[in-house]
C-alpha cells in the first residue's frame, strides 16, 4: 500500500518559539493560502484541518485552501451532534464532489467535556462516542440509499430521508477515528476506516494494532492506520538533539506545565493517559522516539518527536510501516518553515523508502 503522508494547516501564522498549536486565533486568508500551498508543494497527501470550540469552521476553511491547490486533500476534523446526520452528509458529499474528491473525515468526539459545553453540549463523553456512532450509521444510509429510510436510535430518528447527492468517492470519504477509550474503539471498529494513533514505541503500536484488527473483523471490516509524529531533523544527528532541546526550553519558557518543580496537567483523554505512561518509562524509545515534549505539553495532540536526520527519521517511521501504518500525520513545532524542509527532505525518503518495502513484499 503505498504511503499517505499528511500534514496539518493553520489559519494564523504562530508566535515565535516552538509552536503546539496551529489553529488557535483568527483567521488570516493569506496565510492560510500560502500554508495550503506549501504542503501542495512539498508532496503531503492530506492536510488535517483542526477543530476546537473557538476556531475557525473547518469546512469553510478546507474550501478557502482547496481553491488554491492543485492536488492537496484535506483531512477535516468534524465532531458529531452539532448539525443534523442528514445535513452532515449531504454537506460532505457536496464538499467531494466541489474538490474533485480531496477530502477525508476526521470524526472526533472531543477530548474536553469543558469545551464542549462551550458549544451547548453536556453529553458525557462515553455518551458522545455511542452518539457518533449513530451520527455516522445515517450517514452511511444517506451516502448508500437511494429510496427514502427511516431510522429509530437513542439519539437521532428520521423518517423518509434522502439524499439527492452522493459521495465523489466511493462508497464515501474516508472516516478517521482516534482515541483510546473503550467507547472510542467501538465506535471505530464498526464503523470507521483509519484508526489514527498518536506516536507510541513499537512493541505497544504492534500490540494496539492487533487488538483493534480483531475487533474489527468481528465486523467483517479491514481498517488502516495512522500514526502522528512531530520529526525534528538536521543535518547532523547531534544537530537534531540540540534542535529539540530548544524546542524542549522554549515550550517551557511559554508557561506550560513542564518545568521540574511546576505543576503537572492532568491528560485530557485515555490517549493522552497512555503517552504519558510512556514518557514516564523514559525519555527515549526505539532510539529515536523522543517524549519529553509530550510530558511537557501533558500529551496535548501528537507531541511525541522523532528526533535525528532526515535519513534516521525517515527509517524511524519505516520501523512503522513496516508494522502495517501506511499513513502518518507530520508536523513540525516551525510549522510553515518545517513543512517546507519535510518536502525537500523526509517526505522524498520516506516514499521511496515504503516503495522498496512494498516491492519487496510483492517479490
Amino acid at each position: 500500500m503505498p504511503v499517505r503522508i499528511i500534514g496539518m494547516i493553520g489559519v494564523t501564522p504562530p508566535g515565535s518559539g516552538a509552536s503546539l498549536h496551529v489553529i488557535k486565533g483568527g483567521i488570516s486568508p493569506a496565510y492560510l493560502r500560502d500554508f495550503a500551498r506549501a504542503h501542495d508543494d512539498a508532496d503531503f497527501d492530506l492536510a488535517l484541518v483542526g477543530y476546537t470550540a473557538s476556531s475557525a469552521e473547518g469546512f469553510l476553511v478546507a474550501q478557502h485552501a482547496a481553491a488554491h491547490t492543485k492536488r492537496l486533500g484535506f483531512l477535516i476534523a468534524h465532531r458529531p451532534g452539532f448539525v443534523a446526520p442528514t445535513l452532515a452528509a449531504r454537506k460532505i458529499a457536496t464538499f467531494d464532489h466541489l474538490c474533485d474528491g480531496r477530502l477525508a473525515i476526521h470524526i472526533i468526539a472531543g477530548a474536553s467535556d469543558a469545551e464542549q459545553h462551550g458549544d451547548g453540549d453536556f453529553a458525557p463523553k462515553e455518551e458522545r462516542y455511542r452518539r457518533a456512532a449513530e451520527y455516522i450509521e445515517v450517514m452511511k444510509r444517506s451516502w448508500s440509499d437511494d429510496k427514502r429510510f427511516d431510522f429509530a436510535g437513542e439519539f437521532y430518528r428520521v423518517r423518509g430521508a434522502r439524499a439527492d447527492v452522493k459521495p465523489l468517492q466511493k462508497p464515501h470519504p474516508p472516516l478517521f477515528f482516534g482515541g483510546s477509550s473503550e467507547g472510542a474503539l467501538a465506535m471505530g471498529a464498526k464503523h470507521c476506516d483509519v484508526f489514527a494513533m498518536f506516536g507510541e514505541p513499537l512493541a505497544a503500536t504492534k500490540e494496539r494494532m492487533a487488538e483493534f484488527r480483531a475487533r474489527a473483523a468481528q465486523y467483517g471490516r479491514s481498517p488502516t492506520f495512522n500514526m502522528s509524529f512531530r520529526p525534528i531533523i538536521a543535518a547532523s544527528e547531534g544537530a537534531a538533539w540540540d534542535k529539540a532541546r530548544a524546542y524542549l526550553a522554549a515550550i517551557q519558557g511559554q508557561g506550560e506545565p513542564s518545568a521540574p518543580s511546576g505543576p503537572k496537567k492532568a491528560p485530557l483523554d485515555h490517549s493522552a493517559q497512555r503517552i504519558l505512561e510512556f514518557a514516564a518509562q523514559g525519555e527515549i524509545h526505539d532510539e529515536r522516539l523522543w517524549m519529553p515534549i509530550a510530558e511537557a505539553s501533558g500529551a496535548v495532540g501528537n507531541t511525541t518527536c522523532l528526533v535525528g536526520t532526515p535519513e534516521q527519521v525517515s527509517n524511524a517511521l519505516l520501523q512503522y510501516y513496516r508494522l502495517g501504518v501506511h499513513s502518518f500525520l507530520i508536523r513540525g513545532f516551525d510549522p510553515f518553515n518545517d513543512t517546507i524542509e519535510f518536502g525537500r527532505e523526509l517526505i522524498p525518503r520516506l516514499r521511496a523508502g515504503a516503495a522498496e518495502l512494498d516491492k519487496a513484499a510483492a517479490a
